[in-house]
């Protein structure tokens, strides 16, 4: 809004230079538009509370418009950012007062996440005001911060946010009731007896919310589903699937949608694309990987790498808004669980025509760069194509023709093995320019959990990283980053990558710790370079303390998500960076595919660029969201898995490194990525305290002290299925080791 000579008379405004009339915007913008207007005026110096007919007056809202109006501030007030007075009045929230996600504890406290605030906020017990595990709340901030966190009390529960929860049916005379598997939630659902749908005691079920309780009532549910009884093959991944509310089953719409797009390319499809089907090009992938949806080619002109990146052009086959698109836009991303994948794009588009198969046509959006032999971009095309895959690759089988020299794998594809040399070195190139600017890689093992037909797991062991997958992430990489930067300079709507700064306060305790081991880190204005992390981890790299310093490093980083600013990528010391590599199972490069074909077919007009700049912040918020999701289901179910695994291993010893440790234990992660909880009334022979500030547990009596990153011996002393905990203890020698 144009900043006017505001004047007032007895609380109200007698004139105003007003730059936007409510009709206006009425007529053009969204629903986000008129509310930021009335932010915006009621954050003005000048403004004085007024009722609900005053504003709408001032605001020249014509009177057809009146109840859509009233409707505007109602929703205002429940998303907590603008408030009532006792006399009736709207003004702008209190400062003390905010609007986040309750995140519950068993132990009756719990946590409010504040969009745009670093750290949580913590809610005592008894001020949680019922609030239940993810309810959208009203908090108002406690004066002081007598803890870790600033504390605060809710005042009110403007939203619900979980409308069923998934758990253990147990059966009483006249009624049953719920335990639920999410440990948030601190009560279990009282279950009416006719709404029981016939479960019986041990049954895994999925309940709908018909009431979130009080501070004399329990919640209260119905059973909408029956997934099975507890130890059934499949429930416990099914349980969790239901519990964070993935989709699984693809509606009528969708599925009829897909089954109308074509098996293969039609002639038509190809016209006024550019012909790449001559060029040698391989997909590289992991052995059971079934979406294929990049492809890559390397050749060499004297000093230049011609390098393509192709990608699947998902967007000529899901338009925009259709029943495909939104329930894509709804799935935000695929979900890769530890027994299963559930698909963003139903299995005929992701494993069919948006795959890129060998020996097919296929359409794509192709990235083609000039590589110099220092790494710099200096010419690129971004390009809609059509292309053949020559062969489908396999990480083990390039490793095998790059690292191994395997004669048998090199004489199979001796056509390609020219492209791979240039692919190594090329990648090497990209890489070493990546670590000369402060890129940081951090080489935590991810886990591969191997099952058997009944999905028990029979084996559980770290991912291996090697020359063809880095060669495809460097690869993936500087695609991503050349697009992000043709854009950005376009000045077009767009969705970026952004992987913002370390909280400073995080960065003083780190570089605090780390003056104990004679390590320092440069920071400048309470801000540090990537590089200045990047060269820690170089100097740390095999000392005793490396392990230690590295998790304490990433735990210092902030979380990367999507926005429409183009704020960087600290991690990757890139100011430029998005995603656009994997349009079959994310959606935001889905998104960015629609926006750069418009931009190549210049239908990039005023409508568009407007249409875009209204709907570009909800995907970005809602995709990172679903991510979040994501990230968290399959966490779970490694978790699940592994406590399953180690059920067959309890009294065994094993060797690890302590990965965490809090005032209420030690964690211990073993080589194969499982981990395990030491708790502190386990460390026996002594009184243990946590001293946080040097990350330790130290021993009152005896003057022990365990250190994050030090390698100790453990028992598996126990398992709990249902928490999903490993309980280790630790061995203090091998005397100790030999009794057991």
């Amino acid at each position: 809004m144009h900043k006017g000579a505001f004047i007032h008379d007895n609380g109200k405004f007698a004139g105003a230079a007003l730059l936007c009339l409510w009709v206006d915007e009425m007529d053009r913008n969204s629903l986000e538009k008129r509310k930021n207007l009335i932010i915006e005026l009621m954050h003005d110096d000048m403004y004085v509370p007024m009722k609900e007919k005053e504003l709408a007056a001032f605001m020249q809202v014509d009177r057809a418009d009146r109840e859509e109006f009233g409707k505007v501030l109602s929703e205002l007030l429940a998303e907590g950012k603008i408030q009532l007075t006792s006399k009736g009045k709207y003004m702008k929230q209190d400062e003390n007062i905010l609007v986040g996600t309750f995140i519950g504890n068993a132990r009756g406290f719990g946590f409010v996440e504040v969009e745009g605030r670093e750290e949580d906020l913590y809610i005592p017990e008894g001020m949680t005001n019922n609030a239940f595990h993810l309810d959208k709340v009203q908090v108002e901030l406690l004066p002081g911060k007598r803890g870790k966190r600033q504390e605060a009390v809710v005042r009110k529960v403007l939203e619900h946010g979980l409308g069923s929860v998934v758990g253990t049916y147990e059966q009483s005379a006249n009624f049953g009731f719920v335990i639920t598997d999410n440990t948030k939630i601190d009560t279990d659902i009282f279950i009416p007896k006719e709404w029981s749908k016939g479960a019986v005691d041990g049954h895994k079920v999925v309940v709908e919310l018909t009431s979130y309780g009080d501070e004399r009532h329990k919640p209260e549910g119905k059973v909408v589903e029956i997934l099975g009884h507890t130890g059934d093959p499949g429930v416990d991944i099914m349980s969790i699937v239901r519990g964070f509310d993935l989709p699984v089953e693809f509606g009528e719409k969708v599925l009829n949608q897909a089954a109308r797009v074509p098996d293969e390319v039609h002639e038509a499809d190809m016209a006024g694309r550019t012909d790449l089907r001559a060029e040698q090009m391989v997909t590289i992938d992991g052995e059971d990987a079934k979406d294929l949806d990049d492809a890559v080619s390397v050749s060499k002109e004297g000093a230049f790498y011609n390098l393509g990146v192709h990608i699947a052009d998902v967007s000529n086959y899901v338009q925009e808004n259709s029943a495909l698109d939104r329930e894509a836009l709804n799935r935000g991303t695929s979900v890769y669980l530890v027994d299963r994948v559930i698909p963003m794009l139903p299995h005929k588009l992701s494993n069919g025509i948006c795959s890129l198969n060998q020996g097919v046509d296929r359409l794509a959006l192709s990235c083609i760069m000039k590589i110099d032999d220092k790494g710099n971009v200096i010419d690129y095309q971004i390009l809609e194509t059509v292309i053949n895959v020559d062969r489908r690759m396999t990480y083990t089988s390039v490793k095998k023709i790059l690292e191994d020299n395997d004669e048998d794998e090199r004489r199979e594809y001796e056509e390609l093995v020219p492209m791979f040399r240039l692919m190594e070195e090329l990648a090497s190139i990209l890489r070493k320019k990546r670590h000369a600017r402060g890129s940081i890689d951090f080489d935590f093992p991810e886990s591969k959990i191997t099952l058997d037909k009944e999905g028990h797991p029979i084996d559980i062991k770290p991912y291996e990283r090697n020359v063809a997958t880095k060669i495809i992430e460097d690869f993936m990489l500087i695609a991503n980053e050349t697009v992000a930067q043709h854009f950005y300079w376009l000045e077009l709507p767009f969705v970026y990558r952004c992987h913002d700064n370390p909280d400073v306060e995080k960065i003083r305790k780190l570089s605090a710790f780390l003056n104990n081991f004679g390590y320092y880190i440069k920071t400048s204005q309470d801000e540090i370079h990537p590089k200045e992390l990047q060269k820690l981890l170089d100097k740390i790299e095999g000392t005793p303390e490396e392990m230690l310093i590295s998790r304490l490093t990433l735990r210092s980083m902030q979380r990367a998500k999507y926005t429409v600013e183009c704020n960087g990528h600290f991690g990757l010391a890139c100011r430029y960076y998005c995603h656009f590599t994997s349009p079959i199972r994310r959606y935001p490069d889905l998104q960015i595919h629609r926006i750069i074909k418009d931009q190549i077919r210049g239908r990039l007009k005023e409508n568009r660029i407007e249409h875009y700049n209204n709907i570009l912040k909800n995907v970005a918020k809602h995709s990172s969201d679903t991510e979040r999701r994501a990230d968290e289901a399959e966490r779970e179910t490694d978790k699940l898995k592994k406590a399953e695994y180690m059920q067959d291993h309890i009294g065994e010893v094993f060797e690890g490194v302590i990965s965490g440790i809090t005032s209420w234990g030690i964690y211990v992660e073993l080589p194969d990525t499982v981990e395990g909880l030491v708790h502190v009334s386990g460390l026996e022979g002594d009184y243990f305290y946590y001293n946080e500030s040097a990350y330790e547990m130290i021993g009152q009596d005896t003057g022990r002290i365990y250190r994050l990153g030090e390698k100790v011996k453990v028992r598996v002393k126990g398992v709990d299925i249902m928490e999903k905990v490993i309980d280790f203890s630790i061995l203090k020698s091998d005397i100790e080791e030999k009794e057991m």
